[in-house]
């Protein structure tokens, strides 16, 4: 880890110190970081919503389930209706996760 040789000493008025607290909690770093993001030209784009971590388990769930149904097709040569209903119920749950964003 490299040596932080150097202190900066920035002031702001109200404003700007409300505006850099409200992109600081925006971002989900904490003010160094954000700052030093900034100072290497970084995109300091917003923290995704806790919820997505959840929303992208579930969609690689229903992925998986898809897989699953796709190789016993392929395996047997036709899709029985219980494998188009399976299909059509995970087709539902994505459009239901989708509607929530």
């Amino acid at each position: 880890m490299r040596k932080k040789t150097y202190d900066v000493l920035l002031r702001l008025d109200e404003a700007e110190r409300n505006h850099l607290k409200e992109q600081v909690a925006l971002s989900g770093f904490n003010t160094t970081q954000y700052l030093r993001g900034l100072i290497a030209n970084e995109k300091m784009r917003p923290r995704p919503p806790n919820e997505y971590a959840e929303i992208r388990r579930q969609l690689a769930a229903i992925g998986n389930n898809i897989n699953q149904i796709a190789r016993a097709v392929n395996a047997r040569g036709f899709a029985s209706q219980e494998d188009i209903d399976a299909v059509t119920e995970a087709k539902r749950e994505i459009w239901e996760i989708a509607e929530r964003l």
